[in-house]
């Protein structure tokens, strides 16, 4: 039931990108970013200085850095530890208890740490959305674009993705800011993503939005 260990592969390019069947596309002033379960519990599995978890921390680290720049709200998950049984549900079956109350587990990553003016959702389920202000909020803040990025891609993100979708704000899958289980999960989530709910975009494409805006 313990998290799988994951062995190092390269990140999805350009040229891995499904097609999406979503019209929509990225606008700075109507979007947010969800940085999802970027905890130490959940990074352990990753080989720490390899790809996937190197590069996507270091594309996320870009990302948060982009948003708080150009005023894009930057959201965090975090689950916290030793969860009661009632609370945990149906995951303490597939996963075990999860992780403990200690600074070892539930630390988000400190390359990629929340700043003041960010906020960090309570997770308990596999969407952000779920038991969590994170609709309200977005609302409150006029945003109606969700850019996702995280572990793990064909869990919490993907259900996240379609989650947003049916609440009618328009979620991204940030391919090479995500990871996942081995390179078949992370693809696979990118293509279920694509023709269900949510397109896929790169971090150079997030990065260069608001200069490309200018120049159109």
């Amino acid at each position: 039931m313990a998290l799988p260990s994951v062995s190092s592969y390269a990140l999805p390019s350009a040229a891995d990108l499904p097609a999406a069947r979503a019209p929509w596309q990225l606008e700075l002033h109507r979007a947010a970013l969800l940085v999802h379960d970027m905890q130490e519990y959940f990074l352990r599995p990753f080989p720490a200085n390899a790809s996937p978890i190197a590069p996507v921390k270091a594309h996320i680290a870009q990302l948060v850095h982009f948003c708080r720049k150009h005023g894009v709200p930057v959201f965090y998950t975090a689950q916290q530890g030793d969860q009661l049984l009632h609370d945990r549900g149906l995951q303490a079956a597939l996963w075990g208890p999860g992780m403990r109350a200690q600074p070892e587990h539930e630390a988000i990553a400190a390359e990629i740490a929340p700043h003041a003016e960010d906020t960090v959702l309570i997770k308990h389920r596999y969407s952000a959305f779920q038991r969590s202000p994170l609709e309200e909020l977005l609302k409150a803040r006029g945003r109606n674009q969700l850019l996702i990025c995280g572990v793990y891609a064909h869990i919490g993100c993907q259900l996240t993705a379609a989650e947003a979708f049916q609440r009618d704000i328009e979620p991204f899958m940030v391919a090479d800011a995500l990871a996942d289980f081995s390179y078949a999960h992370h693809i696979q989530a990118l293509q279920w993503a694509a023709v269900t709910c949510a397109p896929a975009i790169l971090t150079d494409q997030i990065l260069t939005t608001e200069r490309l805006a200018v120049c159109n």
